[in-house]
C-alpha cells in the first residue's frame, strides 16, 4: 500500500516546463540548464565540454561548435518526443531514433527526421532531404509549412508499434508502418532501406531500442525548446491492469434483457476472454463495469472491429454515477467507427466542452485519427481532476474540463456490434 501511495505521490510532481497531465503520461523535460544529465555526447561518458549549450528552457550548438553528436543517456522502445526548434541560415541537422553506440556515427543505425532550413538551403519542400522528411526514404507530403530562419517551428516524432509519425507545425508530413506486430521490419521498410544508401549499413532502422541522437552538423545554429520525451511502450509507476486477458474477474454486466439473470451468466452472455482480447457481443445491449469506483486515472486500452463484421458503434463510459441503466450518467467517450475521439454527455454530467463543436449531448472530435477498420486503435484517456482529454492514437482530439470530479464506474459499451479490446490498463492518479 505505501509503495503503491510513493508511485502516486510522484506523479503529482511534475517538472517545471511540464504540465501536470503530460507529466502523468510518462513526459518528462530534455531542455533547460538542469537537464544534462539526461544526455550525453555520442560516445562520451557525459555532457559534451563544448559546443552544446544547456541554458534558460534551451538546447541549443553553436556553428562549428565541435561538440559531436548529443544521444539520451536512456534507451528508448517507442517515441513521443515534441519539440521547438529554430535554425540559422542553411542550417542543417537531424534528430535520430533507435540509435545504437557502434564502430559508426548515429545516423547508420538511427532513422533521422531531418532539420534543414528549406528556404535558405534551396531545398524543395518535398525533397526527401528537406525539413521533416524521414531522410532520405519518405518524403514529407505536400502542403507542409515552414517559419523563416530565426524563427520557431514545432516538430514531433511518434513512434507506436511499429507506425512512424512525423509532424511538422502541427502538420503530419510523415506517416509508414516500419515495423510488424512482432518487432521485425515490414517488407516495405525492407524495400525502403535496400532501395538506399543504408542498405550495407548493419542494423540500421531494425533495432528494437536505442537512444535519441541530435545531429552536430558541424556547420550548424540550432536551438531547441520544450523537448518534451516518452516512451509510450513503458509501463508507468502504478499502472494496474484492469483487463488480465483469461478471465472477467473486476467486471459486472448490466444487460436489461438478462436482470433475472444470475451475474455469472449475464457476463458470459455479454462479454468474454479470448486468447488476450476481452470480446463484448454487442447483443444483447448492456454494457459491462468495473466494479471498483475511480476518480483521477489514465486509461489506456486497444480497441478494434472485425472487418468480416463491419463498422459499429460502442464506448467508453467515465466517471458512472447512479442508477446502473442504459444509459447511465457518465461522460463517454466515444467508439463509434470513424466518430473515436467523440464526446457524448450522458444524462446532463457537469462538465464544459467547446460549444462550436457541440450539438446537445454531443461534442465532435477535433479531427479523425483511426486506424483502417480491422486494425487496433489505442485510446489514452486522462481523467485527471475537473479534465478529460481523449488521445486517440496518440493524438488529442477532444478536452472537457470542469468535469465533475467525483469517483465511478468505467463502463464499456455492448451497443449492437462485436468490439474487441486488449491492453485494457489504469494508472490512478493522486487527488
Amino acid at each position: 500500500m505505501l509503495s503503491t501511495m510513493l508511485s502516486v505521490l510522484l506523479l503529482a510532481q511534475p517538472a517545471p516546463g511540464v504540465s501536470e497531465n503530460d507529466a502523468a503520461r510518462g513526459f518528462r523535460l530534455y531542455s533547460g540548464a538542469d537537464t544534462t544529465s539526461l544526455w550525453r555526447g555520442y560516445k562520451q561518458p557525459g555532457f559534451p565540454a563544448k559546443g552544446w549549450t544547456a541554458g534558460e528552457g534551451v538546447l541549443s550548438i553553436s556553428k562549428n561548435g565541435g561538440g559531436g553528436d548529443l544521444i539520451t543517456v536512456s534507451k528508448f522502445t517507442d517515441l513521443d518526443m515534441s519539440f521547438e526548434f529554430k535554425m540559422g541560415e542553411k542550417a542543417n541537422s537531424g534528430i535520430m531514433f533507435r540509435v545504437a553506440e557502434t564502430d559508426g556515427p548515429t545516423y547508420m543505425t538511427g532513422p533521422e527526421y531531418q532539420l534543414l532550413e528549406d528556404a535558405t538551403y534551396g531545398a524543395k519542400p518535398t525533397d526527401p532531404h528537406s525539413c521533416g522528411a524521414l531522410y532520405d526514404l519518405v518524403s514529407p507530403a505536400e502542403g507542409k509549412t515552414m517559419k523563416p530562419a530565426g524563427e520557431w517551428n514545432s516538430g514531433r516524432i511518434y513512434l507506436r508499434d511499429g507506425l512512424l509519425q512525423h509532424w511538422l507545425n502541427g502538420a503530419k508530413v510523415v506517416e509508414a508502418r516500419l515495423y510488424n506486430a512482432d518487432g521485425t521490419a515490414t517488407d516495405w521498410w525492407k524495400q525502403r532501406i535496400a532501395g538506399s544508401k543504408f542498405k550495407d549499413w548493419k542494423g540500421f532502422g531494425v533495432l528494437s531500442e536505442g537512444h535519441v541522437a541530435i545531429q552536430d552538423h558541424g556547420d550548424t545554429e540550432l536551438t531547441l525548446r520544450n523537448v518534451l520525451l516518452r516512451d509510450p511502450a513503458a509501463k508507468p509507476k502504478g499502472e494496474r491492469l484492469l483487463f488480465d486477458g483469461k478471465s472477467m474477474d473486476g467486471w459486472v454486466a448490466i444487460v436489461p434483457s438478462l436482470k433475472d439473470t444470475p451475474h455469472v451468466s449475464a457476463l458470459a452472455a455479454v462479454a468474454t476472454a479470448d486468447n488476450g482480447v476481452l470480446v463484448i457481443k454487442g447483443q444483447p445491449i448492456g454494457y459491462i463495469r468495473t466494479a471498483e469506483k475511480f476518480k483521477n486515472f489514465i486509461l489506456r486500452l486497444q480497441w478494434r472491429f472485425d472487418p468480416a463484421k463491419g463498422a459499429g458503434n460502442s464506448g467508453v463510459l467515465l466517471r458512472m454515477v447512479g442508477e446502473d441503466k442504459v444509459w447511465p450518467k457518465s461522460v463517454e467517450a466515444q467508439l463509434h467507427s470513424g466518430n473515436a475521439g467523440d464526446f457524448w454527455n450522458i444524462d446532463n454530467y457537469t462538465m464544459t466542452v467547446d460549444p462550436a463543436r457541440t450539438n446537445g449531448r454531443n461534442t465532435k472530435k477535433t479531427h479523425g485519427a483511426e486506424r483502417p477498420l480491422g486494425e487496433w486503435n489505442e485510446y489514452e484517456i486522462v481523467v485527471n481532476k475537473g479534465d478529460v482529454v481523449l488521445y486517440v492514437n496518440g493524438e488529442e482530439l477532444n478536452r472537457a474540463t470542469s468535469v465533475e470530479a467525483v469517483p465511478g464506474f468505467i463502463c464499456l459499451q455492448s451497443e449492437g456490434a462485436e468490439i474487441h479490446f486488449r491492453n485494457v490498463r489504469l494508472t490512478p492518479l493522486p487527488d
